[in-house]
């Protein structure tokens, strides 16, 4: 117990495992990819309907939530990564994870195109502007959140043996 001069009373710690300092920039970018997805379903649906009417309107959400989902794996796997810190696996299970998360993207990727290919019902031509905006959308919102937050210049500290 301190006394009621004492100002040296330790701050108290966070429970659970300790993360890198990136982890606030990962869940920004998640915040701010969700938000932006969400706009760009309205924008590019209402785009792809006022263009060619209900399969615009399916192509323009579809190009949208694939871009939305990629964005999302991508910095949703290393975000989950990063609680493995504390593990000696660590680089590993890191890699592991990030790289499944990428081939996980590809794979779902190159379904989806042979099950959307020649589909009555859905504009593919909108679809193909959706996912491109949504892709460039995300390079945005990574590159906001890049310049907006401050990261040490050096590595977080190691946990001793």
């Amino acid at each position: 117990m301190t006394e009621a001069g004492d100002q040296t009373a330790a701050a108290p710690q966070p429970e659970g495992p300790r993360m890198p300092s990136s982890q606030p920039v990962l869940i920004r970018a998640l915040v701010l990819g969700a938000g932006a997805t969400a706009v760009l379903l309205v924008v590019c649906g209402g785009i792809g309907w006022w263009i060619a009417g209900s399969p615009g309107l399916v192509g323009g959400v579809l190009g949208a939530a694939f871009a939305g989902l990629f964005l999302g794996l991508t910095v949703g796997s290393i975000a989950f990564a990063n609680r493995f810190i504390e593990s000696e696996l660590y680089v590993p299970v890191f890699f592991a994870i990030v790289v499944g998360g990428w081939l996980l993207k590809f794979i779902a990727f190159i379904v989806a195109a042979v099950l959307l290919r020649d589909q009555p019902w859905l504009e593919p031509k909108i679809l193909f502007f959706s996912l491109i905006a949504g892709v460039l959308v995300s390079l945005g919102v990574d590159a906001y959140v890049m310049l907006k937050n401050r990261l040490p210049y050096v590595s977080d500290p190691r946990p001793e043996a």
